[in-house]
């Protein structure tokens, strides 16, 4: 399985991101990362 290019810390932030109401859309695009990334962490 190939690596993830986002470290784990990365990934929280997102994750918190989402937490607080921040758009999905928005965090997407703010990060590099598509929906389904988003959705599947």
């Amino acid at each position: 399985m190939k690596a993830s290019k986002f470290m784990d810390a990365q990934k929280a932030f997102v994750i918190k991101l989402g937490e607080k109401g921040t758009a999905v859309a928005e965090i997407c695009r703010k990060a590099g990362i598509s929906h389904a990334t988003y959705f599947d962490w």
